[in-house]
């Protein structure tokens, strides 16, 4: 069994390197569950996270649900499992938190991300270009039904505000399809999302650490053959493409991280269409998969990760 030194003991022991140079060994912990290891992809992408912080002279070791006091014994913790207040990633945020131990991701990113209202108001607040977007309890959908299609076009987005991995998103065109789709969301919410369909020439997906791009990618359309669709109605899927930084307008990137900002200081990915030469962000999200291919092109971002909670060497 590891059991970690507190920081101070840390860092006592590393001034004292044979070397004479002064070198912070911090331990990171990475918070997972059973499915995140499920994964091969997954698995690849936290091994990455252990080497990178033996090479930057830290300790790593996974944390299990079941294992939250381990947290203690840890200097910075790094979120890799499905984000929910309603889950144990919560939890495990904030208890980070209340013991001074920097995570990744806050319990505030992980509330606001995972409720599409929240997100979307925050985003306004900010002045962050979306496309129209209507909140609609069941009361006001019912009187709003008609002039909805007038005021958003068709056809519309409705989300459930839960939403991930664009599950229960669907695109509804007139007002039968709309009572269809919102009766089934309403089982899960109060409250639904209805926005106006874009028609993107571009998609892009950007990641932000801390108010910095961590790498850039765009959405390519997967062909139907290989999408194995559990819902005619269903958002079509798209694959990931990462780019060099500069293959990206600079409004998109500057647009991004007015997003991130918006929502936190912490690690997201920001989707955004271009359509007719304006830029719309789509929505944010916390906790962002890095499993994609991401390395490949961005060599440090596994580093410049475990440098935000830990700190590089001095």
């Amino acid at each position: 069994m590891f059991w970690a030194l507190p920081w101070s003991e840390t860092w006592r022991q590393a001034a004292a390197h044979p070397s004479g140079r002064c070198e912070r060994t911090g331990v990171l912990g990475v918070f997972v569950d059973r499915q995140t290891l499920s994964s091969a992809r997954k698995l690849a992408a936290l091994v990455r996270f252990r080497d990178e912080a033996d090479r930057l002279g830290h300790r790593s070791y996974f944390i299990f649900p079941v294992e939250m006091r381990k947290i203690l014994r840890t200097d910075g913790m790094l979120i890799r499992s499905r984000t929910d207040p309603l889950n144990s990633t919560y939890v495990a945020a904030r208890f980070a938190e209340l013991h001074a131990i920097p995570v990744i991701d806050s319990s505030r990113s992980i509330r606001i991300c995972s409720d599409k209202v929240s997100m979307y108001l925050h985003l306004a607040k900010s002045q962050v270009p979306l496309p129209r977007t209507e909140f609609l309890s069941r009361a006001e959908l019912a009187t709003a039904g008609p002039g909805l299609f007038h005021k958003l076009g068709s056809p519309i987005v409705l989300k459930e505000p839960s939403t991930t991995f664009s599950k229960r998103v669907r695109l509804v065109h007139n007002e039968s399809e709309l009572k269809r789709a919102s009766s089934a969301f309403f089982k899960l919410s109060d409250e639904l999302v209805a926005q106006e369909f874009v028609e993107s020439e571009e998609d892009w997906r950007i990641g932000v650490l801390s108010g910095r791009l961590l790498f850039a990618s765009r959405y390519v359309p997967v062909p139907e053959a290989l999408i194995e669709a559990e819902d005619e109605d269903e958002v079509p899927y798209y694959g990931i493409e990462i780019v060099q930084e500069d293959q990206v307008p600079r409004r998109v990137i500057d647009l991004a991280l007015q997003a991130a900002g918006a929502i936190g200081d912490g690690l997201y990915s920001v989707d955004i269409k271009v359509s007719r030469g304006r830029a719309f962000v789509i929505e944010v999200n916390d906790n962002p998969s890095l499993e994609n291919g991401e390395e490949d092109v961005y060599p440090s971002i596994y580093a410049d990760v475990i440098k935000e909670l830990l700190g590089s060497k001095v």
